[in-house]
């Protein structure tokens, strides 16, 4: 009998993914609340182990609350390039498997099995093996949710942590999404939730069942109809292999919180020259630009604006975050974070180029780009604008002393 007849989809997501990985690294871990993130006043949990949760921590608490729920919680730093080779041990294990893998970050993405099943049996099977596969060779766990549809997966996935595996059949769709809460469904963020939760809306059936006049009222026709949709286990999204990025983007939390519009300016114009950096290595140019601010009190708000023309320039992106964030008039308003986001990306060798009447042959695309090769040639920093000489002290980081390496044959590429 076919176990999973109908099934197709699998959302497999690894277990608290870096603090797993960093407990395979150092074994005395194993059973022992950990923490992994910046420590001291300012440190924020990136990930903890469920020993941890188990005590109220979560990602992007600070690390000091964390501490004070579970005060025998190990703290350890993040590895990012550890993180990673971890990631692309699992992404390879999927990609053995089928070519239908579309990753949504590190940790976590969709399988498409329908063209696996005379090859290695159904779609129950195929996740045991992906759960084993990762256990051997990656020594960290797994959660899979096996079903008809990328929604349902997901959902399944979730309800199956830490280290389980849940199936849903097609003919089992309702009676499963139904009693769940309203904050189950994919996109129902917590001021969502409050909102559904004041029309009386405390179960995704409930919500299937509302007219759907009301719902579209109180949060908006498109997301009203969609919300419904998803109720009623509807979602035909297709699993799309490996789809291009959508937008990359950079952010710095300051060493003290910082009022000061100069130096939030010159954080700014640094993170807009990452960005730029990235875009440009990567053949993207972003039609919008996205602002983030953290306050001291870890409220956060975002801002974004449409560029007239696509851009890949660093002095283009700073100009549209700073014009966001001027915009905010925070006089004297303490800020802990500011990140800058490009968005809506396009493929440079694709996207024609508007040809400005009595612009100059050279612009600022050709220094920026000529900042590269220098970075490239000699590393990152080499070649920057005056103003980000000193930016050091507002971020905490100790400044580099200036050196200059001779590169022997090809320059290395440039890290990102």
């Amino acid at each position: 009998m076919d176990r999973a007849r109908g099934c197709r989809v699998l959302h497999v997501d690894m277990d608290a993914f870096f603090a797993s990985v960093a407990v395979r690294e150092d074994p005395s871990l194993v059973g022992r609340p950990v923490i992994v993130g910046g420590a001291g006043g300012r440190g924020v949990v990136t990930s903890a182990t469920y020993e941890a949760r188990a005590f109220g921590v979560h990602s992007a608490m600070p690390t000091a609350r964390a501490l004070r729920l579970c005060p025998t919680a190990v703290v350890v730093p993040g590895d990012l390039a550890l993180f990673s080779e971890v990631s692309r041990g699992v992404m390879a294990v999927f990609r053995s498997i089928t070519p239908l893998v579309e990753p949504l970050s590190l940790d976590e993405a969709f399988l498409d099995v329908s063209g696996a099943g005379r090859r290695l049996g159904d779609a129950v099977a195929v996740a045991e093996l992906v759960r084993a596969r990762i256990h051997e060779e990656q020594g960290i766990t797994c959660s899979v949710g096996v079903a008809p549809t990328k929604f349902v997966a997901k959902v399944a996935s979730t309800r199956s942590k830490p280290d389980g595996l849940l199936v849903v059949r097609p003919g089992e769709v309702l009676d499963f999404l139904h009693p769940l809460p309203v904050g189950a469904l994919w996109g129902v963020g917590p001021k969502t939730e409050q909102v559904l939760l004041s029309l009386g809306l405390r179960t995704v059936g409930d919500l299937a069942r509302a007219p759907a006049g009301a719902l579209e009222r109180a949060v908006g026709q498109g997301a009203g109809r969609h919300l419904q949709e998803l109720a009623h286990g509807r979602d035909p999204r297709r699993v799309v292999p490996d789809e291009p990025e959508k937008s990359t983007g950079a952010e710095e939390t300051f060493g003290v919180d910082v009022a000061d519009p100069v130096l939030i300016h010159r954080e700014l114009l640094h993170l807009s020259e990452r960005v730029a950096g990235r875009l440009r290595s990567a053949g993207w140019l972003a039609r919008t630009v996205s602002l983030k601010v953290r306050f001291a009190d870890f409220t956060t708000i975002t801002r974004s604006r449409t560029l007239p023309v696509p851009s890949d320039v660093g002095q283009e992106l700073y100009e549209t975050a700073r014009g966001l964030f001027d915009a905010l008039g925070l006089d004297r308003v303490r800020i802990r974070l500011v990140g800058v986001r490009a968005e809506r990306l396009a493929d440079t060798g694709t996207t024609p180029t508007q040809l400005v009447l009595g612009a100059r042959e050279h612009g600022r695309r050709d220094v920026e780009l000529a900042a590269d090769r220098a970075a490239r040639r000699f590393g990152a920093g080499a070649v920057r604008p005056a103003t980000l000489l000193h930016r050091d002290g507002v971020t905490g980081r100790s400044r580099p002393a200036p050196r200059v390496e001779r590169s022997r044959g090809r320059p290395a590429d440039p890290q990102v």
